[in-house]
């Protein structure tokens, strides 16, 4: 029997809530509404959630806040729906620890895929990896725990950073072009316009350079995409 799939859904719109819970009800997931920052926080503290969905502009505490959170415990897949539909809105959200951004209004169907697909590629990148650990320089990645150390310190990516990190360390000599990396990691066609794959490349570099700044980990070879540095 397969484990049932809890999604935790922080909106403080009662009718915009009950909606993704109808949404995600018909997926057979579970969901939880939340209404502010404050109950949020209590349910994340209670148990580790699949999935949040999570609204920016919250009372008690900011969905900026919460992301904080979350991100600070690890890698829980995070989807940020919200009203804030600027880029520089999305670009932040991307960078704090968000999978994904969906605009109010949404589309029904689209939040439906989005979250089939992102909770696909957590459940591939934690089951499919046939040896337990993957290394380069200082790297060390624990395929079966989910988890990431360079230079000896533990880094804390989102599920798209750590796929996109394991997809690189695991085709050492491969050139990933954008196209390449969104479609494996996101599991949808790559439109071409999109600034999606830059900065989740850009986040999972600073934190490798954090954790080791004397060390070049991934190369961008010009015109072509980004592959692991020898």
């Amino acid at each position: 029997m397969e484990q049932q799939i809890n999604i935790l859904v922080v909106e403080d719109d009662n009718d915009i809530n009950q909606l993704l819970c109808k949404i995600i009800r018909k997926s057979n997931y579970d969901a939880q509404p939340a209404y502010s920052g404050t109950e949020a926080l209590i349910y994340l503290e209670k148990q580790k959630w699949d999935l949040v969905l999570l609204d920016l502009m919250l009372p008690g505490m900011t969905g900026e806040e919460i992301l904080e959170e979350i991100t600070a415990k690890g890698s829980m897949p995070v989807i940020i729906i919200s009203a804030k539909s600027e880029q520089q809105t999305k670009i932040n959200s991307l960078r704090s620890g968000a999978d994904d951004f969906i605009s109010k209004p949404f589309d029904v169907e689209e939040v439906s895929a989005r979250i089939d697909s992102l909770l696909r590629r957590y459940k591939h990148t934690s089951e499919s990896p046939m040896r337990n650990q993957l290394t380069h320089k200082d790297i060390m990645v624990d395929l079966e725990a989910k988890t990431v150390y360079a230079n000896g310190k533990k880094l804390t990516l989102t599920v798209r950073e750590y796929a996109i990190l394991v997809l690189l360390m695991k085709s050492p000599k491969k050139v990933f072009s954008k196209s390449n990396l969104f479609e494996s990691v996101w599991n949808e066609p790559f439109l071409g316009h999109d600034n999606t794959v830059n900065v989740h490349m850009s986040n999972l570099r600073n934190k490798l350079s954090k954790a080791n700044p004397n060390e070049d980990y991934i190369e961008t070879i010009w015109g072509m995409g980004y592959r692991i540095k020898s």
